[in-house]
């Protein structure tokens, strides 16, 4: 199998046995990789053994993907991604997290395509995969340590300082719902509670090591595709942008079009914003820049916090700094380095804990928290409340006990739901559909729940990121009309295509140098409709998994908070009709536009009618 390894490790954790199963051509051809991939071996897994929609997330039977794709390991820039997949203990529906770095490349390194993990040990482990070699291990002296604590006790168990781990930290260890996997110090597979997913299963880390290549069906050209892309990004202007101050420095431009969430979603403009700018960011807290595997952007950022004793720490990206500061009406951005360090080393989704702060501040100033905070001032504006409350919300401790539920827990837990600022459970990313009405749709419909990386409307908008061979074109970022419903929905399917390969969503050179690097990974001439048809096909796989499971409501509105228009800032008081859009986005999918499922007839077209069975 040219662009893959043709092997997929299968860990029984309750057994403790690994065994090597070959991977299906056929299966591989019609997923790719990654996500996609993933959520094909769990629906197989339903048609053989349990059915999805009894699987506890948080059980043994919920079985956990480690999958990468047939552009990862390979000499493709930006190509270094891993997925890592399963039923998501925060939202209760398909969960799935993708992160950077060298552990996806070196998995393939090390002889596999992935590995699927079920059951879960008696006592702490940890796997090793060293040149093709898997074995598990007693991991009861990596308990309790943080995620930094743990990759380096793991590197020097292996005497191999270029061992790469995925571990989790003290979250996952005590199942906060929202904890990460981490990787390759601040890299992470943040969303979606994937860390304790780790936990429940007793599995602490992973790590891979290996020598091996990934053979590709034509090198030379593989080298020209690669120059090309290499070439593609020295010149792209958003690529050039994100190398010189990294993520952090589309904040000033979000805050322009009222794109960065202030105050939990509820103000358009806010002065703060300026201190947490990537700019200044760069010039005063900036160390040097890092690079995932081949990567010729490095919107990595390593930084230093000296009013908390760091000299060299992972910075934070847009993301976090959205999160745990305007979100908080916070702009100590040394305070911000210094939570984002903190959520890292005890494996925290830093999105999912800014916004259920954010709810927390907003549950005091209506006067509905308990007195009893253990004296932490919980109110926006306060920095001083960040470590307290992540060191409290990793162990469940006192009130973060309460807040490591998620925001949507937290606002039931206290009569309020409608102030939960999620879709599906999962905390809404700092991006406003106020701003870019796309994402509304991207919000609706993302398999995961609220997610900017299943369809990034607003790089469509902003004109960084046009597809125009697949009608994926800049217009109207307020317009909210059945077409840009169905531009929002072909954006999907193609992020479920670069999530397959899978590819870093800050590199892209264009439809055909895409085309040209996996014709050259797999020999495959896949002609641009099929490739549709591959993300189409994924999408409709993760919403009939969805479809399953209890609770799952197809259509959901947004949040309250986000049905409000804004008097200032860049949304010019905006609120886009997420009907109308949805309607578009369901012909274009086709999907049901009275349920918002996949028809039988689509499901019959895309071959999954026997995949997956209502049950």
């Amino acid at each position: 199998m040219h662009g893959y390894l043709g092997r997929l490790l299968h860990v029984d954790l309750t057994t403790g046995t690994v065994r090597e199963e070959p991977l299906d051509p056929q299966l591989a051809r019609r997923y790719l990789g990654g996500s996609g991939l993933a959520a094909a071996l769990l629906a197989r897994r339903e048609s053989a053994e349990r059915p999805v929609a009894e699987m506890d997330p948080l059980g043994p039977e919920n079985p956990l993907v480690w999958m990468t794709g047939p552009l990862v390991g390979t000499p493709m820039p930006s190509a270094g991604r891993l997925s890592l997949c399963a039923l998501s203990p925060l939202t209760g529906i398909w969960g799935e997290a993708n992160t950077g770095g060298f552990l996806g490349p070196e998995l393939r390194f090390a002889g596999y395509d992935g590995i699927v993990f079920v059951g879960a040990a008696d006592r702490p482990v940890w796997l090793s995969i060293v040149h093709g070699e898997a074995e598990l291990h007693d991991a009861s002296a990596l308990v309790g340590l943080d995620s930094y604590a743990t990759q380096q006790a793991v590197r020097q168990e292996l005497a191999d300082e270029k061992a790469r781990v995925g571990c989790s930290g003290l979250a996952g260890e005590n199942r906060v719902p929202y904890a990460a996997v981490m990787n390759d110090h601040g890299r992470a597979a943040g969303r979606c509670g994937l860390g304790a997913v780790m936990g429940s299963k007793n599995l602490k880390a992973v790590a891979v090591r290996g020598s091996g290549a990934v053979p590709v069906a034509d090198a030379e050209a593989m080298d020209r595709v690669a120059a090309a892309v290499a070439e593609h990004s020295r010149e792209d202007i958003a690529c050039q942008a994100i190398r010189m101050a990294g993520t952090a420095g589309y904040l000033d431009m979000a805050m322009m079009y009222g794109d960065l969430p202030i105050r939990s979603f509820q103000r358009g403009e806010w002065d703060g914003a300026a201190r947490l700018s990537g700019v200044r960011m760069s010039e005063e807290f900036l160390v040097r820049g890092r690079a995932c595997y081949r990567c010729p952007i490095a919107c990595g950022r390593e930084t230093r916090a000296p009013r908390f004793g760091l000299d060299r720490v992972d910075g934070p990206e847009y993301e976090t700094l959205g999160a745990l500061g305007s979100i908080l009406e916070v702009d100590d951005l040394e305070a911000v380095i210094h939570a984002n360090h903190l959520c890292n080393a005890h494996g925290l989704d830093t999105i999912s804990t800014g916004v259920t702060i954010g709810l927390a501040c907003e549950l005091a100033e209506k006067g509905l928290l308990p007195e009893d905070t253990e004296g932490i001032d919980i109110r926006y504006g306060n920095a001083a409340m960040l470590a307290p409350l992540i060191e409290r919300i990793a162990r469940r401790q006192g009130i973060g006990g309460q807040l490591a539920q998620g925001s949507a827990a937290l606002a039931e837990a206290y009569g309020v739901p409608e102030l939960a600022a999620t879709v599906h459970r999962l905390e809404i990313p700092m991006h406003d559909p106020r701003a870019f009405a796309g994402m509304a749709v991207t919000y609706a419909l993302s398999p995961r729940g609220a997610c900017h990386m299943q369809g990034d409307m607003y790089s469509v908008d902003t004109g960084q990121v046009a597809i125009e061979e697949l009608g994926i074109t800049p217009g109207d970022r307020f317009d909210a009309s059945e077409t840009k419903g169905r531009i929002a929905a072909r954006k999907m399917i193609w992020r479920s295509v670069t999530n397959a390969l899978t590819l870093c969503h800050f590199q892209n050179p264009g439809l055909s140098l895409v085309l040209d690097g996996l014709r050259a990974a797999t020999g495959w001439d896949i002609p641009v409709e099929e490739l549709m048809t591959i993300g189409r096909r994924i999408l409709t796989l993760k919403r009939r998994i969805n479809g399953t499971r209890d609770g799952f409501v197809p259509s959901p509105t947004l949040p309250e908070a986000l049905t409000r228009s804004l008097d200032g800032g860049g949304t010019l008081a905006h609120v886009p009709d997420v009907g109308a859009m949805l309607s578009g986005a369901y012909d274009e999918l086709g999907w049901d536009r009275s349920d918002g499922m996949p028809t039988p007839e689509t499901l019959s077209d895309l071959g999954l009618e026997e995949v997956l069975e209502c049950r």
